[in-house]
């Protein structure tokens, strides 16, 4: 018998596993103590009505003989499929139906895409970035390399010539620090990634939130993006479906590595690995993207998104440097009073029984930093913006 040693290679814990340590031995501590929690990015808004009515008919439809669904297509309903596929063309970019596979969540793609890649790749993430890219790869032996982020350049990494990669991840809105890649800046990647017969792995999970004209929504509003990209999405934050779980990948057709096309590897992986979302969600998914279901997940994006305002003005009085916010769900703050992250943590845990998440648990380009989420109730966030400037105030004196 022989073991994964990678795995001894990860750090002793997840990062939202250790902030949930730490904060159970404060509690304990502490009996009684009202800790309001802004760190780990999950929704607190109800599915939308929509949804909700279609899981429901879908739940009676499996309850009839003519209307019961067993295995399903491991790739999605094709009415799902085509749902998502009109999304995208609402929005100008062009996708078929085949080129989209129906998951239980964007981490799991995250993950499993990777087994398409021999372990002998060098993968380049971002610096500070979502923490299980690197873990997906150490696990699997790879060599992880780093493009270093700073407020100098907006957290928004560029390619360097002199810099080779053969798997890129970008995030974008990126999580943790909310910044976003205009389309000039992701040409740029593509154009890197046709270079370096590289493919790009592009997580839009925050893409909704994105406002601004001139900020992409989806890579393959970039020209070449097809023959080096894959995109990897959620419903988790657009239509709350943390606790419901799906997700999409989209594999283009033109895109091909030695001689292999990867949209036919994606499909025989999931054929051979993965039995499918269940119907009843697929139903409640599809949901979303009828007139009905995009006003009523419109009306909670906006409800996080005041959430997001009402942090950014208490940061603003409070004098302190932070991003996102604007086109994201995530305010990253620069530590007061020249404290590191989990001082600060552990100062702001203790000061306004607030919890966040600290950045260099995204990385070491993330120390110094702070994440607040603008996923929680908007009276509980009233209140921790106001708890937090009060703390912030304190140092001056």
């Amino acid at each position: 018998m022989k073991m994964n040693h990678h795995y001894s290679e990860l750090k002793e814990s997840y990062l939202f596993v250790e902030i949930n340590r730490r904060v159970t031995e404060y509690q304990k501590a502490h009996p009684g103590c009202d800790i309001i929690r802004m760190g780990i990015g999950d929704v607190t808004r109800p599915l939308a009505k929509s949804v909700v009515e279609a899981m429901t008919a879908a739940v009676q439809e499996m309850g009839t003989t003519e209307g019961f669904h067993g295995y399903g297509p491991e790739q999605g309903y094709d009415f799902l499929r085509q749902a998502i596929q009109s999304y995208y063309a609402g929005r100008g970019v062009q996708l078929e139906a085949s080129e989209i596979f129906v998951s239980d969540g964007a981490k799991s793609d995250l993950a499993n895409i990777l087994g398409l890649f021999d372990a002998d790749n060098t993968v380049l993430v971002p610096d500070p970035v979502y923490p299980t890219y690197v873990d997906d790869n150490i696990t699997d032996g790879r060599k992880v390399i780093y493009a270093p982020t700073s407020r100098e350049n907006d957290f928004l990494a560029m390619p360097d010539p002199a810099v080779h990669a053969d798997i890129i991840y970008i995030c974008s809105p990126n999580n943790p620090t909310g910044a976003a890649y205009d389309r000039a800046q992701l040409k740029q990647w593509v154009d890197y990634a046709l270079a370096n017969d590289a493919v790009i792995l592009y997580d839009a999970a925050y893409e909704c939130f994105v406002s601004e004209e001139g900020l992409a929504r989806s890579i393959f509003e970039v020209e070449g993006a097809r023959r080096c990209a894959i995109e990897i999405c959620s419903f988790s934050k657009i239509a709350g479906f943390t606790g419901t779980r799906c997700g999409y990948t989209v594999v283009p057709h033109q895109l091909q590595r030695e001689g292999l096309e990867l949209n036919k590897l994606w499909l025989r992986r999931q054929t051979t690995k993965f039995n499918g979302v269940p119907y009843i969600v697929q139903r409640g998914a599809a949901a979303i993207f009828t007139p009905e279901g995009m006003a009523e997940i419109q009306a909670n994006l906006d409800y996080y998104r005041r959430n997001a305002k009402v942090l950014a003005q208490a940061l603003d009085q409070a004098g302190i440097w932070y991003c996102g916010g604007h086109n994201s769900p995530y305010i990253w703050m620069r530590c007061p009073g020249g404290m590191d992250s989990w001082t600060f943590f552990g100062w702001l845990l203790e000061k306004a029984n607030v919890v966040g998440t600290p950045g260099v648990g995204f990385g070491p380009c993330g120390e110094g930093y702070f994440r607040l989420t603008a996923f929680g109730d908007a009276e509980k966030t009233k209140e921790a913006a106001r708890r937090i400037q009060e703390a912030v105030r304190s140092l001056e004196g």
